[in-house]
C-alpha cells in the first residue's frame, strides 16, 4: 500500500485540471462530462459529473471521484485511491502523461485504450495545501485547496462490494450507496465565498462548504476543529479529525 516514502509530486502538477476530452479504443468521445483533477504535493481528489446533470438515483449512480495519494514515475502517474465513488473492481488508475505546455497535458492508458486532455484553470495557480481527513464512525475523506479552488471528498461508513460499476449495485433497499460526497467550487473568486459549483449530491450545489469568514490562508485552517466540525452534507458525530495519510483498501480500482 501506499505509503510515507511516496515523494512529493513534481511542481507542474500542481493545480486543478479540467478534462477537456476523452477518447477510447472503444469508440467513446466525451467532451462534456464535468471532470476536475485537484493535486497537491501528495494528495488528490477528482469529481466527474455527466451531463444532463444527474437526477433520479439510477442517474446518480453514473457519477465518479476518487482520492487518495498520487505518485510519479518519470511520465508514469498512478493514481492511489483510499476512497471512490464507484466500486471496487480490482484494476489499478495508472497512466503515462505527456506535457504539451505548463498547462496541458496529454494522459494515455498503458495499454492505449483511452486518451485524455487535461488543462489546468488558471485560478487553481497559487496556494496549494490539503489534509487528508478521518471520522470515527469509519469514514475518510480530505479538504483539498488550490488557487481559489477547493475540492472536498467524503467516502461512505461502509465499502462497497466489488463490482463492475454502482449503477450494477443500484438498489432501492441500499439508499446510503449513493452517501459519498465530492464536492467542488472556489472559495474566493466565486459567486460567494466557499460556494459548491459541483457536486455528487445536487441539493449541495450552492451551498457553502465553510463560512465566508474562513480564511484559506490561516495556518490552522486545515486542522482547527471549529473548522473541520461541520464539513460535509452529513458532518461526523465528533467532527473531522486531521489523519497523517489514507488507510487503503486491500484492492485498488481503474477508472
Amino acid at each position: 500500500m501506499p505509503g510515507l516514502n511516496i515523494p512529493a509530486v513534481p511542481p507542474a502538477y500542481l493545480g486543478v485540471w479540467q478534462r477537456t476530452l476523452l477518447t477510447t479504443t472503444a469508440g467513446t468521445r466525451d467532451t462534456s462530462t464535468r471532470v476536475f483533477w485537484l493535486q497537491t504535493e501528495r494528495l488528490f481528489a477528482d469529481l466527474r459529473i455527466p451531463l444532463p446533470a444527474p437526477q433520479s438515483s439510477a442517474e446518480l449512480a453514473t457519477q465518479a471521484g476518487f482520492a487518495g495519494i498520487t505518485e510519479i514515475s518519470g511520465e508514469i502517474c498512478q493514481w492511489h485511491r483510499a476512497i471512490d465513488f464507484q466500486p471496487p473492481n480490482g484494476g489499478k488508475d495508472i497512466g503515462r502523461m505527456h506535457f504539451v505546455n505548463t498547462e496541458k497535458v496529454l494522459e494515455d492508458g498503458l495499454d492505449g485504450s483511452y486518451h485524455e486532455v487535461w488543462e489546468r484553470l488558471p485560478e487553481s495557480l497559487g496556494r496549494n495545501r490539503g489534509v487528508w481527513l478521518s471520522a470515527a464512525d469509519g469514514r475518510q475523506g480530505c479538504l483539498l485547496l488550490a488557487g481559489d479552488c477547493f475540492l472536498f471528498a467524503a467516502g461512505r461508513r461502509l465499502p462497497l462490494p466489488h463490482a463492475q460499476s454502482l449503477a450494477a449495485l443500484f438498489d432501492r433497499d441500499h439508499p446510503e450507496r449513493l452517501d459519498f460526497e465530492l464536492s467542488f467550487g472556489r472559495h474566493q473568486g466565486g459567486v460567494a465565498p466557499w460556494r459548491i459549483e459541483l457536486s455528487t449530491l445536487p441539493a449541495r450545489i450552492g451551498a457553502r462548504l465553510l463560512p465566508a469568514a474562513a480564511d484559506p490562508d490561516h495556518p490552522a485552517l486545515l486542522s482547527d476543529a471549529k473548522w473541520l466540525a461541520s464539513l460535509g452534507a452529513t458532518p461526523p458525530t465528533g467532527g473531522w479529525q486531521p489523519y497523517e495519510q489514507p488507510l487503503f483498501p486491500d484492492e485498488e480500482v481503474t477508472p
